[in-house]
């Protein structure tokens, strides 16, 4: 029983489908993985285990009467602290939110628990979702899996932790500007960044409302998918046969590869390497206007966050954490005018974009150009803290920039991903491809 904390969520949901696990047995599991863990307060913000064991009974009636409601039946899964879960504390990681119990579930959670899926209950987060380091001395900072004096990533940081920590079989997070991306690739796990607007954010406490989406992290790409399909109450896309021959992957030259560290270069060149030896094409790809884009960051995602959250902040600003507080307020700098103009800007890079990777299936680059810093320094850096931020953030905020669909995949080198991104709306295409290269790293 105990190698069902490492298996993935699609081989737990055959051997419930097989009559070899029972799901009230495969939650008892986790539940008491996660009473007897030592890092358990830091992952988990509460557990909902009366919930868990209920939906697992109802899980387990079904599978002896043949009718799953879907291949993750009777899996348990985690849920990052800004799904609104009914009658559950949602805090989003903040104080500002402490007490805070939404009256149903979020929209996501609703079409999962209606795909059979087993909540655990709510993971750690940074505060407000608004920090790739996962750092949150608010509430909790949860643990790198391979470094417990490192940062794990974030804002998903306790969704990452649940899953490499053997404490949930996958988890839900959210992904503004990185948030499921960093975790995943700082843990070693698969980390789907969807299309914006593609899966409701009914019920999930916003950041920027322009670019939060929501997506897995998880132990595969099969994972991935199936998690995307319960997300959206649908059915995941057939991987078999999927393949790297032919592909024409553009390796990212703009931004992407500036002050790249050593271990996550390694890592990067590694992967590619192995691409090409599976048959892709690799063409290096410069698009000039990717450095406006970025430019415009701080209006963007600032202007509209503490637009969205100015009222709560300044009726207590000390609840919040200095950094975090700090960076909300950034956006008092920026005008109406000054936002418009922006997101003008933005299409007319998003256009530039389209045109310059056109002929290609993909565009690669290293899903963070750092490995996960030091804690420690983080709290008693200011300087640090915010040039690490925002180079952590640099890579994957390409895809939320340009509204794409990205992947981040595990490369083998320890806390190093690699990012795939893809065209909007393409998920289960980037999928079939994340297959083939999860195939070709392995």
């Amino acid at each position: 029983m105990q190698d069902w904390l490492s298996m993935t969520a699609g081989d737990l949901g055959r051997g419930i489908a097989r009559g070899e696990i029972d799901p009230v047995a495969l939650t008892r599991t986790y539940l008491d993985a996660i009473d007897a863990h030592p890092q358990r307060d830091r992952i988990y913000a509460r557990i909902t285990p009366d919930r868990a064991l209920s939906e697992a009974g109802a899980a387990q009636a079904r599978a002896r009467a043949g009718r799953r409601l879907s291949p993750l039946d009777g899996v348990p899964i985690s849920w990052k602290d800004l799904f609104d879960s009914a009658g559950t504390v949602t805090e989003a990681g903040s104080a500002l939110l402490r007490g805070r119990v939404p009256g149903t579930d979020a929209a996501v959670l609703r079409n999962a628990t209606a795909m059979g899926l087993v909540c655990l209950g709510k993971t750690h987060m940074s505060e407000l979702a608004f920090s790739g380091l996962g750092l949150n001395p608010i509430t909790a900072t949860p643990p790198n899996v391979h470094d417990d004096g490192a940062a794990p990533g974030g804002s998903s940081s306790g969704a990452a932790a649940s899953v490499a920590f053997g404490l949930a079989a996958a988890g839900i997070g959210s992904d503004t500007g990185g948030s499921v991306r960093i975790p995943s690739a700082w843990n070693d796990l698969v980390g789907l960044k969807t299309t914006s607007g593609r899966i409701s954010l009914e019920g999930v406490v916003p950041l920027c409302l322009k670019f939060d989406t929501v997506g897995p992290l998880a132990r595969s790409v099969e994972d991935a998918a199936l998690l995307l399909a319960a997300l959206e109450g649908g059915r995941a896309p057939d991987l078999a046969g999927a393949s790297l021959r032919g592909r024409r992957l553009a390796v990212l030259q703009t931004l992407a590869m500036d002050n790249l560290r050593e271990a996550p270069a390694r890592a990067f060149d590694g992967a590619v390497a192995r691409f090409r030896d599976a048959g892709a094409e690799i063409v290096p790809l410069e698009v000039p206007e990717l450095v406006e884009a970025h430019a415009l960051s701080p209006v963007l995602y600032t202007g509209e966050a503490y637009g969205l959250w100015r009222e709560a902040i300044e009726a207590d600003p000390e609840a919040m954490f200095g950094e975090i507080r700090e960076r909300f307020r950034a956006g008092a700098n920026f005008s109406a005018p000054d936002y418009v103009a922006a997101w003008r800007r933005l299409e007319a890079a998003r256009a530039a974009w389209a045109r310059a990777t056109a002929g290609f299936d993909a565009v690669l680059c290293p899903t963070s150009p750092i490995l996960a810093p030091e804690v420690g320094r983080l709290m008693n850096d200011s300087e640090y803290y915010v040039t690490e931020n925002l180079l952590t953030l640099r890579n994957t905020r390409v895809g939320n920039l340009m509204g794409l669909c990205a992947l981040s995949l595990p490369t083998g080198t320890p806390g190093c991903g690699v990012q795939i991104m893809a065209r909007p709306g393409t998920e289960e295409a980037l999928l079939r491809l994340g297959a083939a290269a999860e195939t070709a790293l392995a």
